[in-house]
């Protein structure tokens, strides 16, 4: 089947041509007829493999041109990143059409958002707390609005922004064609399909968990990080093959101490984007990337979902994530648009049973490959390896009294009435000491 197959306009057609696309993905075919047809879909399916075309190819062919000002399509993204990268997909694909797109996230001055769309939008690609914010303040109204799509959802919920998308999809016209996609399925997104979808098909592409076949997958065994960024220097000599690497890392602060050590080999070769870094540092890294400038991009998790990177020819993750399903969504970088990848795993002892959970989603093994001898094999650890310790912390209770300065005083020092006898006494003993000092 190719694109001509589909009931697509001239406009669509040529477009694709344009971007020399002429057959369609599996999840492109399969989920084109059902989006059509208007029913709710749940689309499932591995990252690159195309999901992104394959939602918005049915909605722009339903476009229809309005005079008013208000959205026909939502999409909704869990970052800006992919806010931008969804954004340009449409407008490449629109390239024969009078369509207007509103890109919006945060990190940027509210007031800028708020005059795009009201000066009229007919897509609306956000993230759920900016969107949210345009909506409450009256900018943002969906009077129009046909298509609901929720995209990379599990990654939605992992970053917190349940309530927000939830209160969105409240404040939604209830006449709406629901869209989901997704590379896994979570009880929680279960959820959210019970409670916002009618009837809804799934279209799946490939068994969640499924690595993509055209992934070569190996790992290497090293004791710990520094050994593992000897290792890490030693591949990247391989400039001709290691052309375009993705590297990913555990933190921030790993991101950061492995760009200098990188950089100090290889110098104007790396870039490293991370949640600490500005908008404008993130995109750029991921321009220089794209454009070649720089060979190896560093990253954390926060790029693993959804971004287009193309050709990239390894990925190369530097822990093993703690949860499978990030392990597929870091691997999914490279081997896109059919084209052959590789990815390659450091693991540490302490890292075992997370391999062996990734294996059992994947239901594969990982093949082992020996570290070169001319490696050096480091006993440094770095603060974050350190044991931490387990002597317990012992908690001293204070009292504090309610009465502000006032203490009571000691019962000896407490002042009673004297008998008859002491009060004699004490007169006796003064008037004595008179006599002494005349």
């Amino acid at each position: 089947m190719t694109f001509t197959d589909l009931n697509l306009g001239n406009a669509q057609l040529n477009a694709l041509t344009d971007l020399g696309l002429t057959v369609p993905t599996p999840i492109q075919e399969r989920a084109f007829p059902v989006i059509m047809s208007g029913k709710d879909v749940v689309g499932i399916a591995q990252t690159g493999t195309g999901k992104t075309i394959a939602y918005l190819l049915p909605l722009i062919r339903q476009w229809k041109f309005r005079k008013d000002p208000y959205p026909q399509v939502l999409i909704i993204v869990p970052t800006r990143e992919l806010v931008v990268q969804v954004a340009e997909e449409i407008d490449k694909l629109t390239a024969y059409q009078n369509v207007v797109t509103a890109s919006i996230y945060g990190g940027v001055n509210l007031k800028q958002h708020a005059a795009q769309v009201e000066a009229g939008c007919d897509f609306v690609v956000g993230t759920p707390g900016r969107l949210y914010d345009l909506i409450i303040t009256g900018s943002l109204k969906f009077r129009a609005l046909k298509h609901l799509v929720i995209d990379e959802v599990d990654e939605l919920l992992e970053l917190g922004f349940l309530p927000q998308l939830t209160k969105i999809i409240e404040l939604l016209p209830e006449r709406r064609q629901n869209l989901l996609f997704s590379a896994t399925m979570t009880p929680e997104v279960d959820a959210i399909i019970a409670d916002t979808f009618n009837f809804p098909e799934t279209v799946e592409a490939a068994p969640s968990g499924t690595p993509l076949e055209n992934i070569d997958q190996f790992l290497y065994r090293a004791p710990n990080f520094n050994t593992k960024v000897n290792l890490l220097i030693h591949l990247l000599a391989d400039a001709k093959n290691f052309d375009r690497v993705l590297v990913f890392t555990p933190g921030k602060k790993m991101a950061d101490l492995l760009h200098e050590r990188l950089d100090a080999a290889y110098p104007e070769a790396t870039g490293v984007i991370h949640g600490n870094k500005s908008q404008n540092y993130r995109f750029k890294s991921l321009q220089r990337f794209q454009a070649g400038e720089h060979r190896v991009l560093i990253a954390t998790d926060l790029v693993s979902r959804g971004l287009d990177l193309s050709e990239v020819s390894h990925v190369i993750n530097l822990d093993v994530p703690e949860q499978p399903e990030n392990y597929m969504h870091r691997i999914g970088r490279t081997g896109r648009a059919e084209r052959h990848g590789q990815a390659i795993t450091f693991v540490t002892p302490q890292e075992e049973s997370l391999l062996q959970s990734i294996e059992e989603l994947m239901d594969r093994k990982v093949k082992v490959l020996p570290v070169p001898g001319d490696v050096a094999v480091s006993e440094e650890l770095i603060p974050e390896e350190l044991p931490q310790s387990q002597q317990p912390i012992v908690e001293v209770k204070i009292e504090v009294s309610d009465r502000g300065a006032f203490q009571e005083k000691k019962e000896s020092n407490k002042k009673r009435p004297m008998t008859r006898q002491e009060l004699q006494e004490y007169r006796r003993k003064k008037k004595a000491r008179g006599r002494k000092k005349r």
